[in-house]
């Protein structure tokens, strides 16, 4: 593009982006959108309002040969977005590009594995995040994102703020998690954040951004493969794990669905597919859920 048109761009995408702020998009599905515009101005060199029904078939075909079908439906999303709210234009391909519905069940980790994995690191963040994220079934952000005024000891409880849909809930913590939390904190005594960012104790303790997401990703494979697990195993599998177990263990649909903060119980339902239910408390079960693990927090900080 020359000097006009890069400058025509760069209005049209900053409409975008303040028209997915102004229709309260989450930080994580702006920046998906806006990736989506990005991404089809450079495969052409030009802007999206001057490319032709055609263009986009070629540039869909493309994209489906070189990308996975979850790239794929956010950025049809993202540019449907674009072209309604931006261009005022309707969005034609909507039956043109249609993923598959593929409806896989995940892996799944027993107790044993998920201590494994624990143990294997000797690092107390990932200690301490991995069974945070599980023994609460938290999402990747939620548990990077936690903060101390969202902790409370006494009822025992975790606040989470602005999770999945921005919506706020109240998950059940764990005795042993608030231990390995309180004790992690003590590492970096960083005044907001459980998990700062940061390569030491002195660097977390004024940090004011949580770790870094790819690289937990990429560290919680590597201690999966070193323990020996084949499994396809990402962060998101705890959360899923949380929900097969606390099905396995007996607490009732509905009690798991508030734990994860599912608005479809369809959604909780999956669980039953791979356990057996029956009827608990919620507090005495996910206790004795995590007691189950056999872990020691003695990692280097």
């Amino acid at each position: 593009m020359n000097k006009n048109q890069k400058a025509h761009f760069d209005n049209l995408y900053q409409q975008h982006v303040n028209a997915l702020i102004r229709q309260g998009k989450s930080k994580m599905t702006i920046e998906s959108y806006a990736r989506a515009v990005r991404r089809i101005t450079s495969h052409f060199d030009r802007c999206p309002d001057q490319l032709s029904t055609k263009d986009l078939e070629a540039y869909f075909t493309s994209l489906i040969q070189s990308h996975s079908w979850s790239t794929v439906r956010i950025d049809r999303c993202g540019l449907q977005f674009f072209y309604r709210h931006v261009l005022g234009k309707e969005w034609q391909l909507s039956r043109l590009v249609r993923p598959p519905q593929i409806k896989s069940l995940p892996d799944i980790l027993s107790p044993e594995e998920i201590s494994r994995m624990i143990n294997a690191t000797r690092e107390a963040r990932y200690q301490t995040f991995v069974l945070t994220a599980y023994s609460m079934g938290l999402r990747l952000g939620e548990t990077l994102n936690l903060k101390i005024v969202d902790i409370d000891g006494d009822y025992p409880r975790v606040h989470i703020r602005s999770g999945k849909g921005n919506k706020d809930r109240y998950v059940t913590l764990p005795l042993m998690t608030l231990k390995a939390l309180r004790q992690y904190w003590l590492s970096h005594r960083n005044p907001s954040l459980l998990f700062p960012a940061g390569k030491d104790t002195a660097e977390r303790a004024i940090s004011i951004k949580p770790m870094n997401r790819t690289g937990l990703q990429r560290s919680f494979k590597k201690i999966a493969k070193s323990c020996g697990i084949h499994k396809h195993v990402h962060i998101h599998t705890l959360r899923h794990c949380y929900g097969a177990h606390l099905v396995e263990a007996g607490l009732h649909l509905r009690a798991v669905q508030e734990e994860l903060g599912h608005s479809d119980p369809q959604t909780t339902a999956l669980y039953t597919q791979l356990t057996r239910p029956t009827m608990q408390n919620t507090l005495k079960m996910i206790n004795a859920m995590v007691n189950r693990l056999t872990i020691s927090m003695d990692g280097e900080v």
